[in-house]
């Protein structure tokens, strides 16, 4: 598939990346996939990488969950809990747009992308030119709020004590963006910083 270019200057480029990084959002973004996605209602998906094990179970319940809802569901699937969301989420029916922290240029397509991207239910999205052919940790951050821009409510799975995900969630609430997470004692001190417990029963207000 073909790999499009949108500049600033393009009418298909998210307005939400200037209101909330400001100059710091990319001059280019790349994209691979169904741009139509763009224009639903998204919600962000993050989990650290080190995650207590009750948690990860109810983060692949809600997986499941939002994939039946029919949420678009936005991240960078990096994490070993979001890539088993990812994988998930593109076993059902909803759109999905995912934000590798490195250039899509020449960048190897999973083979789980190929039917989602054929049906026009994936978008693969880049902020990072060419020359950024590998994750790196701050490419990874700098992804994080490329993600929290674009979407409209974020959702932190788990988010470490004193780990980056726990710095970005920080950033988030000054965005003014709707942050939840689960309810659990794992996750008490998102839910004292600002966090709101996420009910897995009722996914209306993700809508």
């Amino acid at each position: 598939m073909e790999i499009f270019h949108l500049k600033q200057s393009s009418t298909t480029y998210p307005s939400s990346l200037q209101k909330y990084l400001g100059r710091h959002a990319p001059a280019v973004i790349t994209s691979l996939g169904n741009l139509d996605i763009l224009n639903h209602k998204k919600l962000a998906f993050f989990c650290s990488v080190k995650c207590p094990g009750q948690l990860i179970l109810k983060a692949y319940d809600l997986s499941q969950s939002l994939k039946q809802a029919e949420v678009t569901v936005i991240g960078g699937f990096h994490s070993p809990i979001e890539r088993e969301c990812l994988t998930i989420l593109l076993r059902g029916s909803q759109p999905v747009l995912v934000c590798p922290a490195r250039s899509i240029k020449e960048m190897r397509i999973k083979k789980e992308f190929e039917r989602p991207l054929e049906q026009g239910r994936l978008l693969v999205l880049s902020p990072f030119n060419e020359t950024q052919r590998r994750n790196t940790v701050e490419a990874a951050t700098e992804r994080n709020r490329f993600v929290a821009a674009l979407a409209d409510t974020i959702f932190v799975a788990h988010a470490s004590p004193n780990s980056k995900m726990e710095k970005f969630c920080h950033e988030v609430l000054k965005l003014g963006k709707p942050l939840y997470t689960f309810e659990s004692d794992a996750n008490k001190f998102l839910i004292n910083i600002g966090a709101k417990p996420l009910s897995t029963k009722n996914l209306d207000f993700l809508r």
